[in-house]
């Protein structure tokens, strides 16, 4: 009888197990890529290491250039945040094909606004940079990414389509970030992105 109710038991686990397996929903499967989508997801990848790193640095140390080195003429991390939204503006406006916003060109340094000082106002100017790539991301398409546009801001060869300069969006962003994260480190800040990671030379060579 023991042997019975042990066995009893052990089928009722089973298909305890068996039906909250099934009742479990499955997970949804990933639509199709397609140019947009790999490209939203690039885009989604530099916003979500280079937003963290510009709040990271506290508003006093926004005015922070290095001054040990050959450093002279370099922007502040202020201007490094600014410079990348305005680059940002100006692409995603192409890929758009609308004009950027007032105030914002590539000219000069391209450092944005004068107007846009504080960390706030910084961070905000980056983050709307940001909402706007991402609907510029969901305007690609087959048919028109690869397309010649007509007064293309950078004049590359393949920089007058939408791809090339959603492309480089990215690229330009994270090579700001990375001179961004020298910044944090040089003022005892580790950047979010590194935070938590395992050592990278667990050496310590």
């Amino acid at each position: 009888m023991k042997k019975l109710a042990c066995l009893g038991v052990a089928l009722g686990m089973m298909a305890a197990s068996a039906f909250a397996q099934q009742a479990k929903p499955a997970a949804k499967p990933l639509p199709p890529p397609t140019i947009a989508r790999v490209m939203e997801m690039q885009l989604r990848v530099v916003e979500s290491q280079f937003v963290p790193a510009a709040e990271a640095m506290p508003a006093d140390k926004y005015d922070f250039a290095p001054t040990e080195g050959n450093y002279k003429g370099v922007r502040t991390f202020a201007l490094e945040v600014k410079h990348v939204a305005t680059a940002n503006f100006i692409f995603f406006s192409a890929v758009l094909r609308q004009a950027p916003p007032a105030g914002v060109t590539l000219a000069g340094a391209a450092n944005g606004p004068d107007d846009i000082q504080t960390k706030e106002q910084i961070v905000k100017y980056l983050k709307d940079s940001f909402a706007l790539g991402h609907k510029a991301m969901a305007s690609l398409t087959a048919a028109n990414a690869v397309t010649p546009i007509s007064n293309p801001p950078l004049p590359l060869p393949y920089f007058n389509t939408r791809l090339a300069l959603a492309s480089f969006a990215c690229t330009h962003s994270l090579d700001h970030y990375g001179q961004m994260v020298e910044y944090l480190r040089m003022n005892g800040i580790v950047p979010p992105a590194s935070q938590g990671q395992p050592p990278a030379n667990p050496g310590g060579k």
